[in-house]
Protein backbone atom coordinates (compact mmCIF):
# COMPACT_ATOMS: atom_id res chain seq x y z
CA UNK A 1 0.00 0.00 0.00
CA UNK A 2 3.10 2.30 0.43
CA UNK A 3 4.29 1.55 -3.07
CA UNK A 4 0.79 2.49 -4.24
CA UNK A 5 0.52 5.47 -1.90
CA UNK A 6 4.33 6.83 -3.43
CA UNK A 7 2.99 5.90 -7.07
CA UNK A 8 0.16 8.32 -6.91
CA UNK A 9 1.62 10.95 -5.19
CA UNK A 10 4.32 11.10 -7.77
CA UNK A 11 2.05 10.65 -10.99
CA UNK A 12 -0.16 12.83 -9.34
CA UNK A 13 2.49 16.12 -8.95
CA UNK A 14 3.60 15.20 -12.42
CA UNK A 15 0.25 16.06 -13.78
CA UNK A 16 -0.12 18.64 -11.93
CA UNK A 17 3.29 20.26 -13.34
CA UNK A 18 3.53 18.79 -16.61
CA UNK A 19 -0.20 18.12 -18.33
CA UNK A 20 1.22 18.87 -21.95
CA UNK A 21 3.51 16.71 -21.56
CA UNK A 22 0.85 14.16 -19.91
CA UNK A 23 -1.18 14.73 -23.09
CA UNK A 24 1.97 13.82 -25.38
CA UNK A 25 2.44 10.33 -24.11
CA UNK A 26 -0.76 9.41 -22.90
CA UNK A 27 -3.48 11.27 -25.12
CA UNK A 28 -1.92 12.76 -28.81
CA UNK A 29 -2.17 9.73 -30.91
CA UNK A 30 -5.69 9.81 -30.52
CA UNK A 31 -5.91 13.40 -32.08
CA UNK A 32 -6.26 13.72 -35.80
CA UNK A 33 -4.35 17.26 -35.49
CA UNK A 34 -2.04 16.52 -32.44
CA UNK A 35 -0.76 19.72 -32.07
CA UNK A 36 -1.58 20.49 -28.45
CA UNK A 37 -4.00 19.54 -25.79
CA UNK A 38 -7.41 21.60 -24.91
CA UNK A 39 -7.45 23.50 -22.18
CA UNK A 40 -9.88 21.54 -20.61
CA UNK A 41 -7.81 19.06 -21.16
CA UNK A 42 -5.22 20.78 -19.24
CA UNK A 43 -7.92 22.01 -16.64
CA UNK A 44 -9.23 17.98 -16.04
CA UNK A 45 -5.39 16.54 -16.01
CA UNK A 46 -4.11 18.90 -13.27
CA UNK A 47 -7.86 18.17 -11.48
CA UNK A 48 -6.93 14.43 -11.89
CA UNK A 49 -3.47 15.14 -10.57
CA UNK A 50 -4.98 17.14 -7.55
CA UNK A 51 -7.15 13.54 -6.66
CA UNK A 52 -4.31 11.25 -7.15
CA UNK A 53 -2.17 13.53 -4.77
CA UNK A 54 -5.55 13.43 -2.19
CA UNK A 55 -5.64 9.84 -2.37
CA UNK A 56 -2.11 8.77 -2.46
CA UNK A 57 -1.38 11.21 0.92
CA UNK A 58 -4.20 9.28 2.23
CA UNK A 59 -2.28 5.68 1.28
CA UNK A 60 1.18 6.84 2.84
CA UNK A 61 -0.74 8.24 6.40
CA UNK A 62 -3.05 4.90 6.35
CA UNK A 63 0.32 2.60 6.22
CA UNK A 64 1.75 4.38 9.67
CA UNK A 65 -2.25 4.13 11.36
CA UNK A 66 -3.34 0.45 10.64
Amino acid sequence: MLITGIFLLSMGVFMISKPSVFWLLFESWKSNDATEPSSLYIWSTRFGGIMFIVVGICLIIAVYLL
